[in-house]
C-alpha cells in the first residue's frame, strides 16, 4: 500500500444498486436473506482499493435522497422515483424489497471493517462527495455511475471520476479531456450543459428543443449559462430566432435549475477521519457478520485490502 495521500470517494448507493442488479440473488444468508448487494459492494470496494491504493476513503451516503430545498426549487426533481410520502412529509424512494433488507447489513459491514460512512442531513451523497472532493487537499477519485459528478472533474486539483456505467470492472477514468471528447464542454461547464439538455433520470426537463449538440454549441460560444441567457436578451447577439425563443420560454426553469443541478461543495461535515486504519476496525464484529450472513470470500478479500494486503 502506498503512503502517497489519495482519497477514494464512493457514491455508495450507486454501487450497491449496481451490485444488487448485477450479482446473482442466489447469494443468500443461512436464513435465506439475499446478500448479493452486500457481497457485491464488498467486492467492489476490495477491487477499487486494491487498484487505486487510497490512503483515505469515504462511503458517501444519501441522508436525504431528494432534499426538500431542491424540490421547492424544482418540484419535478426525482418526482418519478417517489413511491410514498410518510407522516413526517418525507418522500420514500422506490427501492426493491430484497435490496431494502440489505441496507442495514451494508451499514453494519462498513462500520465493522472501519470504512467511514459520511452523510449530511438535508443533502445527497453527491453533495457530500462535492464537499470532500473540493476540500480534500490531495488527489481524489470519485466512484460513481452518475454523470452529474462530472462537474467535479478538475485536472489542476487532481480530481477525477471513475465512471462505472459499464460496470465497476470496466470503469472509465474521467478527466477533463474525456469530458471534452464526450460532450464538447469543459468539466466546469458540465452543470450548465446538464441544465440545458435536461436529464429524465433526475426529473430535470431541460430546455425543450435543446439537446446535447445545441447545449454544447451555446456554451462554446457564450461560456456559461449566464452568458447564454444574456445573449438571448441581446438582439445583436448571434443566436437563431428559434433558440432565442426556446431560451426565453424556459426562463422560469432556468431561474431555478442551476441551483438544483449544482453539487454543493461547502456543507458542514464536521471533521470525519477518513484514513484507512490498516486493518479491520472490529474483528469480532466482522467475524460475527461473516458467519451470520455467509459473507465468505467477500469478507476475506475486504479484510485483506483494508490490511494493505493484495488478494485475488
Amino acid at each position: 500500500m502506498t503512503d502517497t495521500p489519495r482519497l477514494l470517494l464512493l457514491d455508495t448507493a450507486s454501487l450497491y444498486f449496481r451490485a444488487f442488479f448485477g450479482v446473482p440473488d442466489s447469494l443468500r444468508a443461512p436464513d435465506g436473506t439475499p446478500v448479493n448487494a452486500v457481497r457485491g459492494l464488498m467486492d467492489f470496494i476490495s477491487r477499487l482499493v486494491r487498484e487505486y491504493e487510497p490512503t483515505h476513503l469515504a462511503c458517501c451516503w444519501d441522508n436525504d435522497w431528494r432534499p426538500q430545498w431542491r424540490v421547492d426549487l424544482l418540484p419535478s426533481y426525482k418526482a418519478h422515483r417517489v413511491v410514498e410520502v410518510v407522516d413526517d412529509g418525507s418522500d420514500v424512494e422506490e427501492v426493491p424489497d430484497p435490496l431494502e433488507l440489505q441496507i442495514p447489513v451494508i451499514l453494519d459491514v462498513l462500520e465493522a471493517w472501519g470504512l467511514p460512512v459520511v452523510g449530511a442531513d438535508g443533502y445527497e451523497a453527491d453533495d457530500v462527495i462535492g464537499t470532500l472532493a473540493t476540500e480534500a487537499g490531495m488527489p481524489v477519485d470519485v466512484v460513481t455511475g452518475d454523470r452529474d459528478l462530472f462537474q467535479l472533474v478538475d485536472d489542476d486539483a487532481s480530481v477525477r471520476v471513475l465512471y462505472t456505467a459499464r460496470g465497476v470492472g470496466r470503469h472509465e477514468r474521467v478527466d477533463a479531456a474525456w469530458v471534452v471528447a464526450k460532450y464538447g464542454v469543459l468539466p466546469g461547464q458540465y452543470a450548465d450543459f446538464a441544465t440545458l439538455r435536461g436529464d429524465s433520470s433526475d426529473g430535470l426537463p431541460g430546455v425543450p428543443g435543446v439537446g446535447d449538440k445545441t447545449a454544447a454549441s451555446l456554451l462554446l460560444r457564450f461560456g456559461d449559462l449566464s452568458g447564454i441567457r444574456a445573449a438571448a436578451e441581446d438582439p445583436d447577439a448571434e443566436l437563431s430566432p428559434s433558440v432565442r425563443r426556446k431560451l426565453k420560454d424556459a426562463s422560469a426553469y432556468l431561474d431555478v435549475a442551476p441551483e438544483v443541478v449544482a453539487v454543493a461543495r461547502h456543507i458542514d461535515l464536521g471533521a470525519p477521519d477518513l484514513r484507512l486504519a490498516g486493518g479491520v476496525a472490529d474483528s469480532a464484529r466482522a467475524a460475527e457478520l461473516t458467519r451470520r450472513w455467509d459473507l465468505g470470500t467477500s469478507a476475506e478479500r475486504l479484510t485483506a485490502v483494508v490490511a494493505g494486503r493484495a488478494q485475488d
